[in-house]
């Protein structure tokens, strides 16, 4: 039987997080062969330069593809995704996959997606149906739904959701999280030395902050973190570790004002990328976690951490009890961060049992090797059913 290319596309920290069991499944199966294919922040010297993560876990990079453009504006993005069809219309034709993999809601992905729909090649979405109201962000996720032929939602409402936009239930899958496959295989880092690892008092707590733009906010991007800075600084009983905001436009700013407040405070560290054990292990011993990340959604909660979410950027995901929902204003922190004290650290399991990968690799390799592909797609009205 001949090997199945799968493509896997990344474009940052996070997302390749995420997508490593996936990745580690494809390269140990004797069925497929992996086209790993890395592009976006991996590949700026601004978010850590993590292309070099990638290839010190072992994995074989088959295309790098730059299409980041100076500067964070909305102009950037649009010439980002430009240049994401052109490289990956270039990369499909010398080296064209079976099947394509992404995952998320990142624009520079619709590039990928619509090179990947006019090649014909079968796309997999990962993290399809979710709502995330206060970004722009939601769009691209539907829209990449779209575009895609199978789907591998988090959570049955997720599923249904996928399902409502017109996708065939026989190609929609509720699997759970891959960031819960990674925290229930992962072994931890001791707090100790986590704590020596990133320059933590041994006797100081520490929280984890990660604050991404919310773009359709973009403009106050800057003021929003300015207001986190402060909260920090009424509450210096903890140390703080921060981790640079993504490529969205936007972030740029984020990380200026972040660089700022950390070069004159010395229980504060700003870093681009942790890589996924060490970020993991940080957000094990936290005393809490304040941003908006969807990791404070996801992986947080289900480690029983207690969570800081703070403004829209999140808002319509489902959300565990640990997670308190506040503005991003100065006072509403504070008051937030003096409810996580009492609050019981019991781990959330809303978002799969850690078994994703298994169960990703099955489903697409039936799909890929009984011939019943067919890309086109009617649309499934539930009114009908």
């Amino acid at each position: 039987m001949m090997k199945k290319k799968i493509a896997v596309v990344t474009a940052t920290r996070a997302e390749y997080g995420l997508l490593t069991p996936v990745i580690r499944r494809i390269t140990d199966d004797q069925d497929l062969e992996l086209d790993l294919i890395v592009t976006g922040g991996h590949l700026a010297e601004k978010q850590g330069y993590t292309i070099d993560a990638i290839r010190e876990d072992g994995f074989l990079i088959s295309h790098a593809i730059p299409i980041l453009a100076e500067g964070d504006g909305e102009y950037e993005v649009s010439v980002a995704m430009s240049n994401a069809i052109r490289g990956f219309a270039d990369c499909f034709r010398s080296d064209r996959p079976d099947m394509l993999v992404i995952l998320g809601d990142r624009t520079e992905m619709l590039g990928v997606a619509a090179a990947a729909m006019n090649e014909r090649i079968p796309i997999v979405h990962i993290h399809g149906g979710e709502v995330t109201e206060g970004a722009v962000d939601d769009c691209v996720r539907h829209a990449l739904t779209k575009m895609s032929y199978l789907h591998f939602t988090v959570t049955e409402p997720y599923r249904k959701r996928v399902i409502q936009l017109g996708e065939e239930p026989a190609r929609v899958f509720n699997v759970g999280a891959l960031g819960i496959e990674n925290i229930l295989h992962t072994r931890f880092l001791n707090e100790d030395i986590i704590k020596s690892d990133v320059g933590v008092p041994p006797d100081m707590p520490y929280a984890v902050v990660t604050f991404h733009p919310v773009t359709l906010e973009r403009s106050m991007a800057e003021e929003q973190a300015q207001e986190l800075c402060a909260s920090m600084e009424m509450n210096g009983d903890y140390f703080y570790l921060i981790t640079k905001a993504n490529t969205d436009a936007g972030g740029n700013a984020v990380n200026e004002v972040w660089k700022k407040y950390a070069d004159r405070h010395v229980h504060v560290r700003l870093v681009s990328s942790l890589g996924t054990k060490r970020y993991l292990s940080a957000l094990k011993h936290a005393a809490f976690v304040l941003g908006n990340s969807s990791s404070g959604i996801m992986e947080a909660p289900s480690l029983g951490v207690p969570v800081i979410n703070v403004g829209d950027r999140q808002k319509g995901r489902i959300m565990a009890n640990a997670i308190i929902n506040c503005p991003v204003e100065r006072d509403a922190v504070t008051e937030a961060i003096k409810k996580t004290v009492s609050m019981n650290r019991m781990p959330s399991h809303i978002y799969g049992d850690g078994n994703t990968s298994i169960k990703i690799i099955r489903i697409m390799k039936r799909f890929l090797f009984d011939g019943t592909i067919n890309l086109k797609k009617g649309f499934y009205d539930i009114q009908n059913q």
